[in-house]
């Protein structure tokens, strides 16, 4: 049996603004703030491949993003029949996952991995602009590049061009993207997993729904365009919404609680949280007959631009990623484990093909 031990740990620091917000008796104003303190999680993914015999690898997400102002890994710990299982990272955006390999015949494969972490919500005071450091050159270019799925010209930058006419400053025409997606873009829930991301087909299409790797690489390719950098951020939810959204949350069974976020580069303020995504899940799934004009839509609205409730597990920023001793293609993201043998990648939408669960539970002491 294989175990190892994976620590990571860093100072805290200090991180202000709140964003007051409208609300009801019936449901607390979400104002996500780091001041409400750390919380730490655990989650817990097992992987059961179906492999008929033959030889296999997984590659299981990782958290993979460290920053003192609002996650920090702290352990990563598995153990299982694998005959071979480790720690890779991707040199390009510095994701972590864990690689499991089994031999050809190996009986009832099995690897289970818990990941500890702790984490504090997110809040920008977009009304005080900072000192802030540029960018630095090489994430700038990393940030603001084309992906497979995130072209930057053609129609992708005809409609950035055409949301931003007008606006001056980075927060100005980050603002206008992401209410432009707000106003326009729709959840469709029979959308497979958390989407694709194929943003130059949705726009030539018209067809702007999705889910959220649909709708926030649409904020990330659009903000990019227009000379914004921006990425997607992939993780999955890891408890209930203490501001008492059931859509924004998810405990205990998290095998299908996956969801991706963005942020966004400005002048002034560095890296900022948006999640227009979760504005259009809001409106379809907090309850029936609700518009962007409810309440309930307006103050997420307004939350989401700005800060990020932190009952999720961020994993990495990736994208076209090659997983390592991989022999099919580069992944867009890397949100779900992935899983393959002889006979190709596995579909990681598809149980019986790929079994595998994800749990997660506070951890107080």
């Amino acid at each position: 049996m294989d175990r190892r031990r994976f620590i990571q740990s860093s100072a805290l620091a200090g991180l202000s603004g709140m964003l007051p917000l409208s609300g009801s008796a019936a449901q607390p104003a979400f104002n996500p703030s780091p001041t409400a303190g750390w919380r730490t999680f655990e989650v817990t993914t097992v992987i059961t491949p179906v492999t008929r015999g033959e030889a296999a690898t997984a590659w299981i997400p990782l958290p993979s993003i460290d920053n003192p102002e609002w996650i920090r890994p702290l352990a990563s710990d598995w153990q299982g029949n694998a005959a071979r299982a480790g720690i890779a990272e991707d040199t390009v955006y510095g994701t972590k996952m864990l690689v499991a390999q089994w031999r050809a015949g190996q009986e009832a494969p099995v690897i289970e991995l818990v990941n500890r972490f702790a984490t504090r919500d997110r809040a920008v005071d977009l009304t005080q602009p900072g000192a802030v450091a540029p960018l630095d050159a090489p994430s700038h270019k990393l940030f603001t590049q084309a992906t497979e799925l995130l072209p930057t010209d053609g129609v992708v930058r005809d409609t950035a061009l055409k949301i931003t006419q007008g606006a001056g400053t980075d927060l100005e025409r980050a603002r206008a993207i992401y209410e432009w997606i707000c106003d326009n873009t729709e959840r469709n829930p029979k959308t497979r997993g958390c989407g694709l991301g194929d943003i130059r087909s949705m726009l030539e299409s018209g067809n702007l729904s999705g889910k959220c790797a649909d709708l926030n690489a649409l904020f990330v390719g659009l903000a990019r365009a227009a000379g914004l950098p921006a990425r997607d951020v992939y993780g999955v939810r890891v408890a209930d919404s203490k501001f008492g959204y059931k859509s924004l949350g998810k405990a205990g069974d998290i095998t299908k609680a996956q969801h991706c976020r963005a942020e966004v580069w400005l002048a002034g303020f560095g890296w900022v949280p948006v999640d227009p995504a979760d504005v259009r899940k809001v409106v379809l799934e907090e309850r029936p007959g609700l518009t962007l004009k409810d309440d309930v839509v307006v103050a997420a609205r307004k939350a989401l631009f700005g800060s990020w409730e932190m009952n999720w597990l961020a994993y990495n920023v990736a994208h076209d990623l090659k997983l390592p001793e991989a022999t099919g293609p580069a992944i867009p993201f890397l949100m779900y484990p992935q899983l393959e043998t002889a006979a190709g990648r596995a579909d990681s939408l598809d149980a019986p093909s790929f079994v595998y669960t994800l749990s997660s539970k506070e951890v107080t002491a």
